[in-house]
């Protein structure tokens, strides 16, 4: 018999997440920096130097925002598993009926479900709880240092685009130039995350453009007002 053997996209889940947000607060918040110190004035040697200085910070900030954060979820669904264990360790037989009543609410039969859920505790009854009443399996459980490292890499990634844009584009032509290109590499960066999530692209593409170009427009302004008036 051939054994069927599925890859679900739902396993990218964990680092694409950490991976887009990684990328996409890279670009919108060193483009914008950028943006904003070059709309208020300042010679390119101070433009770029806020764009690197921004590049380094952005992504340790990230690295460890996403390492605390998911460590939190981690810490959680430890705290849960503990607990499970000592449920099914002090009440098996209610953990037991549990677990039937999940199956039943599920559509199966009450006798099937019963003898399910006996051959799935006899198994392995932690990981069945994880599974069936936690909804906490391998493939969606919480990585903190995959996270931070996905996420200060990618941010990495894409606040490089615009610093390379600002060192490259003429002076009088930053801000503009700056917003277009930074706006092309949003629109990129939509597509592959739509396209390795197994998504349309159109609504994602359209969704990062959008708000990068509220944050953008933002600091732009924001800049020019305070060139102004300095």
């Amino acid at each position: 018999m051939r054994s069927h053997r599925e890859s679900h996209l739902v396993s990218r889940i964990g680092w694409l997440r950490a991976a887009v947000l990684g990328a996409n607060d890279g670009i919108v918040s060193t483009a914008s920096l950028i943006m904003g110190v070059a709309a208020s004035g300042a010679p390119r040697s101070a433009v770029l130097v806020s764009g690197i200085a921004g590049l380094v910070a952005g992504a340790m900030s990230m690295a460890a925002g996403e390492y605390v954060s998911v460590s939190s979820q981690s810490d959680t669904e430890r705290s849960d598993l503990e607990r499970e264990r000592l449920e099914l360790a002090t009440d098996p037989d209610a953990e037991l009926a549990e677990l039937a009543d999940i199956y039943r609410a599920r559509g199966v039969d009450a006798d099937v479900a019963k003898t399910v859920a006996m051959q799935m505790t006899a198994f392995d009854a932690l990981s069945t709880h994880a599974r069936d009443e936690l909804h906490i399996t391998d493939m969606t459980a919480a990585r903190p240092i995959t996270a931070a490292f996905t996420s200060a890499g990618t941010f990495t990634l894409g606040a490089l685009l615009p610093v390379l844009a600002a060192a490259m584009l003429p002076h009088d032509w930053l801000v503009p130039g700056e917003a277009v290109a930074s706006l092309l590499f949003l629109a990129l960066l939509g597509w592959v995350g739509a396209t390795a999530g197994g998504s349309r692209p159109l609504k994602p593409v359209a969704r990062v453009v959008f708000w990068g170009a509220i944050a953008m427009g933002l600091t732009a302004g924001i800049g020019r007002l305070v060139g102004t008036a300095i």
